[in-house]
């Protein structure tokens, strides 16, 4: 299975944005994360859709949009024209997820669900075979810097049985206090797209992304 990196732009300088964008690219990380918080389902408020759209034209990196916003069946349309090539939406914001899942492939895009902790991990069973990726949140959705949740690992190795139960290669997706210390705990319970702002972009960025990616080669 491809081990992905996704810097998440949260972290990022918004000063030197498309540079630092740039630097991970040339490092070897796959996908940029896109965190769009609405101030409602989580606290924060970030960014939206004409950043994206900015970003689209900056680099050939997958753009991985994770809505974290209340009743995102109102902006993923929208968030498909400004150039997302994932798009994930929470379990505990939709109406009806099925058809949040639906509607994000009728625009031609990949379908993501995700769930915060709390949130048991059965709550996913009826979508499995719904969604390109699944993200499961290993701290609270809405701030950066946060300390991952150890019981985050048992969740992870519970949804990847699931999904092997059923013959379904799926990615899982974690996202939160994801750093070089502690990525391969979270790769071996069977996450193979990881979630990093701070781990990549507070320091040397180049440096953090290819100290990833070293890690990450070795379980593909």
């Amino acid at each position: 299975m491809r081990m992905i990196l996704a810097p998440s732009i949260l972290s990022a300088d918004f000063k030197i944005l498309g540079e630092q964008i740039r630097i991970t690219e040339e490092a070897g990380a796959q996908y940029i994360h896109f965190d769009v918080m609405d101030g409602m389902f989580v606290p924060s408020i970030s960014f939206g859709m004409p950043v994206l759209s900015s970003i689209k034209g900056a680099t050939d990196q997958l753009l991985d949009v994770h809505l974290m916003v209340t009743e995102p069946e109102r902006y993923i349309e929208e968030f498909a024209r400004c150039g997302a090539d994932s798009i994930t939406v929470h379990e505990e914001a939709c109406g009806d997820p099925g058809k949040a899942l639906d509607l994000i492939h009728s625009c031609g895009v990949k379908a993501g669900i995700s769930i915060k902790p709390k949130t048991p991990v059965e709550t996913l069973i009826p979508y499995l075979d719904r969604a390109e990726m699944f993200l499961i949140m290993s701290v609270e959705p809405g701030f950066g810097g946060q300390a991952f949740i150890p019981e985050s690992l048992e969740r992870i190795r519970h949804l990847r049985s699931l999904l092997d139960e059923r013959g379904l290669e799926a990615d899982i997706e974690v996202d939160g206090g994801i750093y070089h210390s502690n990525v391969a705990e979270v790769l071996e319970m069977g996450a193979n797209v990881i979630v990093s702002g701070s781990g990549v972009f507070k320091g040397d960025i180049r440096k953090n992304t290819e100290d990833f990616m070293e890690i990450l080669r070795r379980y593909e």
